[in-house]
């Protein structure tokens, strides 16, 4: 089976065409291919598919082999994909999503695709559409204790679900035990991603992400969606910022306009591959 991995600023997937290949179990196929030393290494295995509603199709299944709704990050990638391998001449391109259908607009420079704006569609927040075990219509810094200490979290749903938590200085948190307790907190019955987010300036957040189903990555493109949306709601942010990733940086805009949120960022090839295992 052929394969590509690629990254959006770190956050890397292996990507398979299945206009060309088939994956008889994606989400046993996800965790042997994403292991470290053992397989290739990565937080995930995405599939590009035919879709009957869009130019392309998305699914995604994180390195534990759960599928997720939706990442910024994979959709960007698929962009520069399709395009630059020849399967289209769009450079406004619609794909499906677990979340949706979402818009991809390329920027494209001596044939290449130099960055990719996505709509990220609209936040949602009521915590009853986003299976968060609170009452109200949105969890707004809301008090959460873990390991003794009082945390406030901000609740939002970017496709796939979120907990904002903003902090002084994300680098000294211990990502490591910290993210598997909001995880798997009895609040979040499908599990969340959670983000630590420092405000540097109302038009610039620094950001670590813990993603379910994947561990820490460098970058999360629903991650930053979200923390943008929580602060702009908690009066920390402007609603156009630069959100700072472990990887990189993502140009974020939370649209008053239509509500939708639009992210841009760049992708890029790490390499091209043919497993030669069978399949999981």
């Amino acid at each position: 089976m052929r394969f590509t991995k690629m990254h959006g600023i770190g956050n890397d997937y292996v990507f398979v065409n299945c206009f060309e290949e088939v994956v008889p179990n994606p989400s046993r196929q996800a965790i042997v291919m994403s292991k470290p030393h053992f397989g290739i290494g990565a937080d995930g295995l995405v599939l590009i598919e035919p879709s009957d509603t869009a130019d392309f199709g998305m699914r995604i299944f994180n390195a534990d082999g759960s599928e997720a709704e939706m990442c910024g990050n994979a959709a960007r990638c698929i962009g520069k994909y399709v395009y630059e391998r020849g399967m289209t001449e769009k450079k406004d391109l619609t794909l499906e999503t677990k979340a949706g259908i979402r818009q991809l607009q390329l920027t494209v420079e001596n044939n290449r695709v130099s960055r990719i704006r996505v709509d990220m569609g609209t936040p949602e927040l009521n915590p009853r559409n986003i299976m968060v075990d609170l009452p109200g219509e949105i969890v707004l810094r809301h008090r959460l204790q873990i390991l003794g200490q009082t945390w406030f979290i901000t609740c939002v749903n970017m496709g796939n679900p979120h907990c904002v938590v903003f902090v002084r200085d994300p680098e000294v948190i211990d990502l490591a035990t910290l993210g598997p307790m909001f995880e798997n907190h009895p609040l979040f019955p499908r599990r969340t991603n959670v983000e630590f987010v420092r405000v540097i300036r109302r038009d610039v957040l620094q950001m670590r992400v813990w993603e379910r189903g994947a561990g820490e990555t460098l970058a999360c493109g629903t991650g930053a969606s979200a923390a943008l949306v929580a602060a702009v709601l908690c009066g920390m942010s402007d609603r156009t910022a630069q959100v700072k990733l472990t990887g990189g940086n993502l140009e974020l805009c939370w649209n008053a306009e239509d509500n939708h949120v639009y992210q841009a960022g760049p992708a890029a090839y790490v390499f091209d591959g043919e497993w030669l295992e069978p399949f999981a």
